[in-house]
């Protein structure tokens, strides 16, 4: 099967706060899903358009297709939370995010974050006994809830897909394709 081929058909859900997400860890997996012949939704917590950011400075913004409320887990193939500071932090404050989170893991689905992305697995408490990187600020809360943290450019565990940064996100968009085209990861589960 050629790349260009291997997602199609296949829905992802890109859950997103209405500001503070880090642009590049937006599209570039975004365009990796398209590129792959998959089809990315942005899901946030408000309808309209979210402001995207590099690193400090205001980005560019993107169009909502739907709110997190109208979203079904059952409607998507995989899961991909970006980073930036602000965008997780966000999220994980909000009961129907966290829910949302929950359930691909429930349900054995692939879910891909980097950088910061991660402090809404934490909310969500499907991070324990598993293997994960982030931003290296976020080790101590990921060890706390359980994860064995590392310091490495992409992780993959059970379906689970996690990178440090904005300059991991080569290898990280790789493996989210590789996840998200294998389906549902039966271990995925054990964490939720």
């Amino acid at each position: 099967m050629n790349v260009a081929d291997t997602l199609t058909g296949r829905r992802v859900a890109f859950v997103v706060a209405p500001e503070g997400t880090e642009q590049v860890e937006l599209t570039e997996p975004w365009k990796a899903v398209q590129d792959s012949g998959g089809q990315p939704e942005l899901i946030s917590t408000q309808p309209g358009s979210i402001q995207a950011f590099n690193h400090l400075d205001k980005g560019d913004t993107f169009t909502v297709d739907k709110v997190i409320t109208e979203a079904s887990v059952d409607d998507y193939d995989g899961l991909v939370l970006p980073g930036g500071v602000a965008n997780p932090d966000i999220l994980r404050t909000n009961p129907n995010v966290v829910r949302f989170v929950g359930e691909f893991f429930a349900k054995q689905k692939p879910v891909a974050v980097i950088c910061h992305g991660p402090w809404t697995l934490v909310e969500a408490d499907v991070v324990r006994g598993r293997r994960i990187t982030s931003w290296p600020s976020l080790q101590t809360d990921l060890r706390n809830a359980g994860a064995e943290w590392v310091d490495e450019k992409v992780v993959v565990d059970q379906g689970l897909v996690s990178s440090r940064k904005p300059d991991d996100l080569p290898a990280f968009c790789d493996k989210m394709v590789e996840e998200i085209s294998e389906g549902k990861h039966a271990a995925q589960a054990s964490s939720a």
